[in-house]
C-alpha cells in the first residue's frame, strides 16, 4: 500500500516552505500565495485573538521559526538547535505539543503571527522600540549588540600588518560614503539608518530579500560578492571562527536584548512563557543549551563541514541511497524508513543493544535468519532483511484499512513483536476501543499490557509487555519523520 498518498493532508514543510493562511473559517492557503510587498508586514490589520487558555485547552502550541545554523536544523539525523531545544524544554513543563512551522521570508514573521497562524515566534529577535508596537516581546533570553562584518584581503598572511589595519574598517564612522549589504526590515538596516544620523553622513543600504539569512549574507561577504554586512555578535563570532578572514571588531550599536515574541491579544501566553523562562534561566541546564549553539566553536565547524549539516546538504544519513532503494520495495516516504533507521541505529551499522540485536535495522539472530541476513552488520543486508520484515508485518496488517495506520501497527510490531500488538487490538475490541486504530485506541492497550489485571486477561496469549517501549516508539518515529519532512527533498 502506498504511502505516498497517505499524507496528502498533512502539511509539507522544506526550507523554503510557509505556514498556512487562516482567515476565521475559510479555507486554508499557503501563506507563500501572499504577496507580503503589497500588505502590511505587521499584520496588525488582523483582529485574531487565541491566548493561554485556547492553548491549554487545545495542548498544542503553534510555533513559528526559522531555519538557520542556531534557530533549527538537522545534523546527522537529529534535529537541533536553540530554539528548538528551549521549545521542547517549555513543551514538557507546560504538557504541550508543539506544532512547528518553518517561514520562508523573515520579512513576514509578525505577520504570520499576528494573522494567527501561530502563536509565538521562536527566533532571537532585536527588541526595538517600533517593533514593540506591534508585538509583546518576552523576557530576553540572551543579549547582543551589533558589529560590522567585514573581509580581511585573501592574501593577508603575505602582508604586512600594517596592510591589513590600513584595509580594514576600524570605527563606524569610517562606513561614511561605504555600502553595507543587510535585510531591509532587518533591526540591521533600521540601525544604518540610525546610525547615519548620528555620523552625519550618509552609508549606502544595498538590501536584500528576508528569504536570505544572516549566515548566507556572510557567507557573501567572504566570497566577496558583498563588502560588508551587520550581524549580530554571537552570530558573527561563530562565523568569525570557520571564517578566519574574517573581521567582527567594529560594534556598532549597544548591547540589545534578543526574544521571543507573541501577539498583543495573547497576555496570558506571555505571561506563561515569561514565568517559566525566569525561572529556567536560574538554571545551569539553560547556560548549556546556550553555550552549545553560541559558544561552542568546535561543534560548529564539525557541523558545518559534515555532509549530514542540513543547512549544507540535502542529506540524512551516509546511507541514504541504500533507504531510498529499499524503501521502494514497500512504496514509504524514504524519509520515513530514514526515521525508523535513526530510531533503531541512530544510522551506526555496528550499533549492538543490550538484547543482542545488531546492525542499521537491529535484527535479533532468528529474525534475520529468517528474513535472509548473514551478516547483520552489514549496512546493505541489514536494510535489505529489516524491509523484508516489514512487508511481512504490512501483509498481516492487510484487513486495516486506512493506511497511516496499518503502518503505525507495523512499526509497533517491528518494536515488540506481532504477537503483543494482537493482544493489544483484543483487549482493545473488549474494552470498546477500535482495533483497527493505533491512536488512542490500540496504543493505550499497549501501555496497559504492563499491568497484571490486562497481561492476564484470558484474551492476552503472549503476557507481559513494557508497552511504553512501541507507544514511544512508533510516535517518536513520526515526529522525527515530520522534521525531515520540513527539511529534506523527497
Amino acid at each position: 500500500m502506498k504511502i505516498t498518498f497517505l499524507f496528502v493532508l498533512i502539511v509539507l514543510f522544506t526550507c523554503v516552505s510557509c505556514v498556512e493562511k487562516r482567515e476565521e473559517s475559510k479555507e486554508s492557503k499557503p501563506a507563500k500565495t501572499v504577496d507580503l510587498k503589497k500588505q502590511d508586514l505587521t499584520g496588525t490589520h488582523f483582529k485574531y485573538v487565541r491566548d493561554w487558555e485556547d492553548i491549554e485547552k487545545d495542548g498544542v502550541l503553534k510555533v513559528l521559526t526559522t531555519y538557520s545554523g542556531t534557530s533549527y536544523f538537522l545534523y546527522k539525523g537529529l534535529p537541533m538547535g536553540f530554539e528548538y531545544e528551549l521549545l521542547e524544554k517549555f513543551a514538557e513543563h507546560k504538557n504541550l505539543k508543539i506544532d512547528l512551522q518553518l517561514v520562508g521570508s523573515i520579512d513576514s514573521l509578525f505577520y504570520y503571527l499576528n494573522r494567527g497562524d501561530v502563536d509565538l515566534v521562536a527566533h532571537g529577535i532585536t527588541e526595538t522600540r517600533k517593533r514593540k508596537k506591534y508585538v509583546n516581546f518576552t523576557k530576553p533570553l540572551f543579549t547582543s549588540k551589533q558589529v560590522l562584518v567585514q573581509k580581511i584581503p585573501d592574501n593577508w598572511y603575505e602582508l604586512h600588518w600594517k596592510k591589513i589595519e590600513n584595509s580594514l574598517l576600524h570605527d563606524a564612522i569610517e562606513l561614511m560614503g561605504d555600502t553595507v549589504s543587510v535585510r531591509i526590515h532587518s533591526s540591521y538596516h533600521q540601525r544604518l539608518i540610525n546610525l547615519a544620523e548620528e555620523i552625519g553622513g550618509e552609508i549606502f543600504i544595498d538590501t536584500i530579500s528576508g528569504d536570505v539569512t544572516t549566515e548566507e549574507i556572510i557567507e557573501m561577504v567572504v566570497d566577496g560578492k558583498k563588502k560588508h554586512t551587520v550581524a549580530d555578535l554571537n552570530i558573527a563570532s561563530l562565523m568569525a571562527s570557520y571564517y578566519p578572514v574574517l573581521n567582527i571588531d567594529v560594534p556598532l550599536s549597544m548591547t540589545q536584548n534578543m526574544g521571543w515574541v507573541v501577539r498583543k491579544s495573547s497576555p496570558q501566553l506571555l505571561n506563561e512563557i515569561n514565568e517559566w523562562l525566569v525561572d529556567y534561566k536560574k538554571k545551569s541546564e539553560y547556560y548549556m543549551i546556550y553555550n552549545k549553539y553560541y559558544k561552542n566553536k568546535k561543534s560548529f565547524k564539525r557541523r558545518v563541514n559534515s555532509d549530514f549539516y542540513s543547512l549544507k546538504q540535502n542529506k540524512i544519513s551516509k546511507y541514504d541511497d541504500l533507504i531510498k532503494l529499499e524503501s521502494t520495495k514497500i512504496d514509504w516516504d524514504w524519509r520515513l524508513l530514514a526515521s525508523q533507521v535513526y530510531q533503531e541505529s541512530r544510522f551506526n551499522p555496528s550499533a549492538v543493544s543490550w538484547a543482542g540485536a545488531v546492525g542499521l535495522m537491529q535484527m535479533m539472530p532468528a529474525t534475520a535468519k529468517e528474513f535472509g541476513v548473514q551478516w547483520r552488520s552489514n549496512p546493505e543486508q541489514s536494510l535489505q532483511g529489516g524491509v523484508r520484515y516489514l512487508n511481512y508485518l504490512l501483509d498481516r496488517f492487510e484487513s486495516i484499512e486506512d493506511p497511516l495506520q496499518r503502518v503505525k501497527f507495523t512499526l509497533a510490531s517491528y518494536n515488540c513483536g506481532y504477537g503483543h500488538v494482537s493482544d493489544a487490538r483484543r483487549l482493545a475490541q473488549k474494552y470498546n476501543l477500535n482495533p483497527d486504530i493505533w491512536d488512542d485506541n490500540v496504543e493505550k492497550m499497549i501501555l496497559s499490557l504492563r499491568y497484571p489485571k490486562n497481561f492476564n486477561d484470558p484474551v492476552v496469549k503472549h503476557g507481559y509487555l513494557r508497552g511504553t517501549e512501541p507507544y514511544t516508539y512508533v510516535r517518536q518515529i513520526f515526529e522525527r519523520f515530520d522534521h525531515y519532512k520540513k527539511f529534506i527533498e523527497e
